[in-house]
């Protein structure tokens, strides 16, 4: 529910899109981590999802995974 009721709507796409198909598949180390990423700010989120900023990098990893979902093609 986090993941689609954000500040911006860009971002409740976004992470809904991501959740979707990612959440099921999460370790509980890996949901820790998306709990804390959904902890930031909307507006720093969208610029490490759009590239325009470079992502912390303890999240480096997860934005390229949410930028990856947004690149293949759904189901």
């Amino acid at each position: 529910m986090r993941s689609m009721r954000r500040g911006i709507k860009e971002m409740d796409l976004i992470l809904s899109h991501f959740a979707q198909g990612a959440l099921e598949q999460m370790t509980e180390d890996e949901l820790v981590k998306y709990d804390l990423l959904l902890a930031e700010n909307d507006h720093d989120l969208y610029t490490w999802v759009t590239g325009t900023a470079a992502a912390p990098a303890e999240f480096a990893p997860l934005i390229a995974q949410i930028v990856a979902g947004l690149q293949s093609p759904r189901d």
